[in-house]
C-alpha cells in the first residue's frame, strides 16, 4: 500500500496532536508496518488495523483502502494500550 496516496481524516489528525503522533510516523507505519486486523464490512470503504514502530514506540493505525482512488484514508492513530493487548500488540487481551 506503499503507492497509495495518504489521505488524513480531521479525526485522525486531532487524535494524532493528542497523542504527539506526526504524519512522518503514520506515513513510516502505514509503509513499513504489518496489518494485524481487517475489517472487511467497512463502509465506504474496507479498513485495517496497522500495527508499526516508532523507534521503541508501538503505533496503531486505522487506515481505509479506496483502491479505485488509490487512497489510504487514515481514519486514527494510537499508542495501543498494553493493559488491552498482549505483548507485542498484535493481539487483544481476552476479557
Amino acid at each position: 500500500m506503499s503507492q497509495f496516496h495518504l489521505v488524513f481524516r480531521v479525526h485522525a489528525i486531532q487524535r494524532m496532536f493528542q497523542r504527539r503522533i506526526s504524519k512522518e510516523e503514520v506515513r513510516l507505519v502505514v509503509a513499513t508496518g504489518e496489518t494485524i486486523e481487517t475489517y472487511p464490512t467497512d463502509k465506504p470503504f474496507p479498513s485495517r488495523l496497522i500495527l508499526g514502530w516508532s523507534g521503541l514506540r508501538p503505533l496503531h493505525v486505522v487506515a481505509a483502502d479506496n483502491a479505485s482512488a488509490q487512497e489510504a484514508i487514515i481514519v486514527t492513530v494510537y499508542q495501543p494500550d498494553i493493559e488491552e493487548w498482549e505483548s507485542g500488540f498484535k493481539r487483544r487481551k481476552r476479557r
